[in-house]
């Protein structure tokens, strides 16, 4: 009876202490914990509230729920993309396999990791949104914004996951790059799309970020008016495709 009762502890503090050492791996890599931390907000304050001010509170509003989903973007691109590459490039995959761990405990840390980071980042934001930027909005659209960006961190979690399995760990970061830069510009995170040309606009549904954007920014009220459930569909889909695409390349 006491063996029993003890898996069930034993399994769970095997999930928070995978966690934990992702964490503190990742937070003593000024490589990847500065610019993911410091980029979303930094860019916010320069093009959402000194250079885009005279937009007024729309346009800040817009601008933060599309820095919340470029801060969400690279964590969960780079906490998985070029981990998983650099961890299958020195073995760490093939020794985490034979050792007598939870088998879900590897992603579920990464994943616990992507959401905390994120959380950092929301919180940074929101500190200028309310006391540079002027935002105000309800604690119910706090709350929504909050849980979209959160929820948010698993398309993109998938996505990095797929890519980490591409490429070697040195070559991730570019590869990373590659994707993330140009997909946060096409998407309107950076500028509304109408300030894009028109083929831009067109093309931008094709990208994951332009629908989670599209959801930060219908909890803000400054979105496109597309159906909410188009979104939801798009993104539950990319997170369910670049999973199962990233577990066949990784049980090679």
């Amino acid at each position: 009876m006491d063996m029993t009762a003890a898996v069930p502890f034993s399994s769970t503090r095997a999930y928070v202490l995978e966690a934990r050492y992702e964490f503190l791996r990742l937070l003593r890599t000024p490589s990847f914990s500065l610019p993911c931390l410091l980029f979303p907000p930094v860019f916010y304050l320069l093009f959402g509230v000194l250079l885009g001010g005279k937009g007024g509170p729309a346009a800040a509003q817009y601008m933060l729920a599309g820095y919340s989903v470029f801060g969400v973007m690279g964590v969960a691109l780079f906490g998985f993309g070029v981990t998983v590459a650099m961890d299958r490039e020195q073995g760490l995959l093939t020794l985490k396999r034979a050792q007598p761990m939870p088998p879900g405990a590897y992603l579920v840390a990464k994943m616990a990791m992507a959401v905390l980071f994120a959380a950092i980042i929301l919180l940074l934001l929101a500190v200028l949104a309310v006391g540079v930027a002027g935002v105000r909005l309800s604690a119910l659209q706090w709350l929504a914004l909050v849980a979209t960006c959160l929820v948010g961190v698993l398309p993109f979690s998938a996505l990095g996951l797929w890519l980490g399995t591409l490429v070697s760990g040195r070559g991730a970061p570019a590869l990373i790059n590659l994707v993330y830069l140009p997909m946060a510009f096409l998407s309107g995170l950076w500028v509304p799309l109408t300030m894009l040309p028109g083929f831009l606009q067109t093309a931008a549904p094709a990208w994951p970020a332009y629908h989670l954007a599209q959801i930060a920014q219908k909890v803000v009220g400054v979105d496109a008016g597309r159906p909410l459930l188009l979104h939801v569909a798009v993104l539950v889909a990319i997170t369910v495709v670049f999973f199962v695409l990233a577990h066949r390349r990784l049980a090679r």
